[in-house]
């Protein structure tokens, strides 16, 4: 068989259903505003802990919402909650807010894992 230099990718279909939406969930439930959040990356384009790292807040935020939080889960602790995201949100979303309330579902997911 002949080798000519690429492979196929692995298709990448996101299984909303399959998915864990409990932490997204959990979040929306005491911040409310985490659901008026478009996505628009004014967020991660202010991060001070995106410019020297690869963190992005906007990405987390999307990722939550579908449910596939192992990424979430590994980031989500970069974060310095200096709170410049807060002041650029043009939809007012309290993004320190949703940082520590992920923070703290996933916690409390350990917690009771154990």
């Amino acid at each position: 068989m002949s080798n000519f230099g690429f492979t196929i990718s692995k298709a990448r279909i996101i299984d909303y259903d399959a998915n864990d939406r409990s932490i997204a969930e959990y979040i929306a439930e005491h911040e409310p505003s985490f659901r008026v959040c478009i996505e628009c990356g004014c967020c991660s384009a202010t991060c001070t802990t995106g410019n020297f790292t690869r963190f992005s807040l906007r990405e987390l935020q999307i990722f939550l919402k579908r449910g596939e939080n192992e990424l979430v889960r590994d980031n989500i602790g970069k974060c310095m909650l200096c709170g410049k995201c807060i002041l650029v949100c043009p939809r007012g979303v309290n993004t320190r807010n949703v940082v520590t309330l992920a923070r703290e579902a996933f916690n409390k997911k350990v917690k009771n894992a154990v």
